[in-house]
């Protein structure tokens, strides 16, 4: 949790926050339909098309950590666990089944 004094030396700034949040979850919603889109293309079925996604997902998730939090995540997400690692990870995969079925139906037709 975070204290009074740590907050008086690093503000939290709210617009910030959630431009980071919307930026985070639109790199997420990209992702996931490319992810679609090669789990359909490879004819990936039923649970390695889905290792695939959340293999992808934790790839994402490391390259935003890595690039563009630049290793510091508290610094730019209120809760960085959550944010970071597990946010929108539900919502990108209705994206990614229905690219993902798009595709393999396109592919195998």
């Amino acid at each position: 949790m975070i204290d009074e004094r740590e907050l008086a030396i690093n503000p939290i700034v709210q617009d910030s926050v959630m431009h980071n949040a919307k930026t985070l979850s639109n790199i997420r919603s990209l992702t996931a339909s490319l992810f679609g889109v090669a789990a359909g293309t490879l004819g990936l079925e039923s649970y390695p098309g889905f290792l695939f996604y959340f293999a992808g997902t934790l790839v994402v998730s490391l390259f935003v950590f890595a690039l563009r939090a630049e290793a510091r995540p508290k610094e730019f997400f209120y809760r960085p666990m959550m944010d970071l690692w597990a946010g929108d990870v539900v919502g990108g995969l209705s994206g990614f089944v229905l690219t993902w079925t798009l595709f393999y139906g396109l592919v195998r037709a």
